[in-house]
Formats: structure tokens, C-alpha cells, sequence
């Protein structure tokens, strides 16, 4: 008679934590993934290694889990005042402060664990990602640019790539580690904008409160410098019309979301923010190609 009160907290409990995490909304996941994949299949010249493919795809879910975990602790005292956070885990109190540190250091202690298996450089490297992922979250507190610190966060696998595959850091690295920042901001951009009105009355800072009126413009100019960067990476690496056909794919889709949110509502940003996705992954599709066919 016992059991089924028992069963029925664990399972609240896990759900909790599956949301405070973000498992169940893997969006995050793919934005982080595919520029991880990019310097991969850059640094590698194709298919990479097994083992540095699967500790780079664990090592991604989880350090994205981690962060959003840390992101809701640091945001726990006003995600109850915006609309779109209020049910968040924290907010609501169905997961302590306490609890969600702990879950913070368990899945940072694990993505450290995967690390282990690459190389010396690789594991100094990691604490410079570890670093940006825990002070993100408190930025949006003190400046107006704390995207370009996520930018930072979600490109530091890039260079980590290229060392596990004992790789030089050579300017390619971070001429795409310059890209995918570029990117970072931009998207993230579009998703500030969903919590515009809340953030500006509760003192969260973002850079689509700075860019103000300009904000579509500025996200486009984003959206074409990175476009830049990987035409330079194109040019200097010889990849073939496979990539440039990727990175128009990429264009094509940056031009649907600045269409869809020249209203600014809150929904189209949304969708303009989670359609980033297909850029990132049809830009993938082209190195893949090129290195499968051409390479």
C-alpha cells in the first residue's frame, strides 16, 4: 500500500529534473551540437574518431543540461515574475535551490569524466568551458551582452575539438569558434525577444533590449558575418560546392525568420529562434557531403 505514494513522488521528482534540465526540450541540444560537429568533421578531415564522436555527443547533452540548470538557480528569484518561466521548477517550488546545485555539479562531474578519456590539453581546456557555462547566467544581471558570453559557452567545444583530435588551434579553429559566436548571439537575440517586456520590468538585461528598434537589423548583420566567417573557412580549407550549398540553405533560413518576426511577436520569435536548428544543421550536411564525395 506503500508503494504507489513512493513511486508517484520519485516520478514528480524525476520530471522535475527532467525540466529544470531542459532533457525534454532538446533544441539547446542541437544548437550546441552542430558547430561541435563542424570542428570535428573539420579537424578530423571527415568522420571522426568513434570514441571522440560519442564523448563530444554526451559531452554536449550534458554540459547543455548543466547549463540550464545553473541558468534557473541564477534566474530562480524572478522566473516566477515572466509569464513564459513562472511553472519553471525553481519558481514554482517543486525543486529546491540546493537540489538543482547539486544536480548542477553531478552533470558537470560526469561531462568531466567523458573529458578524462581525450588528452592533457583537452581537460586544461574543459575548465574554460566550465567557467563560461557558470557565469553566463549571472551576467544578464550586469550587462546588456550577456549572449555574447553564451556565444562564448556554446562555441568552446570548437576549439576542445580540435585538440582532442590533436589538432593544432590553428586560425581555423577560432576563425569558426568567431562564427559560431556570431550565430550564438543572433538566435539568442530572437529568444530575448520572446521575454522583452518582462525582462525590462523585472532588470534582466539582453541584447535585444539594447539593439531596441534595431534589433532585426542587427540580427541580420549577425547572421551575415558568421556567414563571412564560413565562407573564409570554405576558401581557405578548398571545401567544395557541397558547403557553399549548405551555407545557402543557412542563408535561406535566416531570411524566413527575419520574415516571420518583422511584427516582433512573441510566438514568431520563438519559432524564428528554434528554426535556427535547420541553419546549423544544414550547414553540417554540407561538410559532410563535401568530405564524403569531394574531399
Amino acid at each position: 500500500m506503500q508503494m504507489q505514494p513512493t513511486s508517484g513522488f520519485l516520478r514528480d521528482r524525476f520530471d522535475a529534473y527532467v525540466q529544470l534540465s531542459r532533457v525534454n526540450r532538446p533544441i539547446g541540444i542541437y544548437l550546441l551540437l552542430w558547430p561541435t560537429l563542424w570542428a570535428l568533421w573539420i579537424a578530423a578531415e571527415g568522420l571522426p574518431p568513434l570514441d571522440i564522436l560519442f564523448i563530444f555527443c554526451a559531452g554536449v547533452a550534458l554540459t547543455r543540461a548543466g547549463g540550464c540548470v545553473i541558468n534557473d538557480f541564477a534566474d530562480r528569484n524572478v522566473d516566477g515574475h515572466v509569464k513564459r518561466t513562472a511553472a519553471r521548477p525553481l519558481p514554482s517550488g517543486r525543486v529546491s535551490a540546493r537540489e538543482a546545485l547539486y544536480l548542477f555539479a553531478v552533470l558537470m562531474l560526469l561531462a568531466f569524466i567523458l573529458v578524462l578519456y581525450t588528452n592533457t590539453t583537452t581537460v586544461l581546456m574543459s575548465f574554460g568551458g566550465l567557467a563560461l557555462a557558470s557565469t553566463y547566467p549571472f551576467m544578464k544581471r550586469y550587462t546588456h551582452l550577456p549572449q555574447v558570453v553564451l556565444g562564448a559557452a556554446f562555441s568552446w567545444a570548437i576549439p576542445m575539438a580540435f585538440t582532442a583530435l590533436d589538432a593544432k588551434l590553428v586560425p581555423i579553429a577560432w576563425l569558426l569558434f568567431t562564427a559560431n559566436l556570431l550565430w550564438t548571439v543572433a538566435y539568442d537575440t530572437y529568444y530575448a525577444m520572446v521575454d522583452r517586456d518582462d525582462d525590462l520590468v523585472v532588470g534582466i538585461k539582453s541584447t535585444a533590449i539594447l539593439f531596441g528598434d534595431a534589433d532585426r537589423f542587427m540580427i541580420g548583420l549577425l547572421q551575415a558575418l558568421a556567414l563571412l566567417c564560413l565562407v573564409l573557412v570554405a576558401r581557405q580549407l578548398g571545401l567544395s560546392i557541397w558547403f557553399y550549398a549548405g551555407l545557402l540553405v543557412a542563408s535561406g533560413f535566416f531570411v524566413y525568420q527575419s520574415w516571420i518576426t518583422r511584427f516582433r511577436e512573441r510566438d514568431p520569435c520563438f519559432r524564428a529562434f528554434l528554426n535556427n536548428h535547420y541553419a546549423g544543421l544544414a550547414i553540417f550536411l554540407g561538410l559532410v557531403a563535401h568530405y564524403a564525395l569531394d574531399a
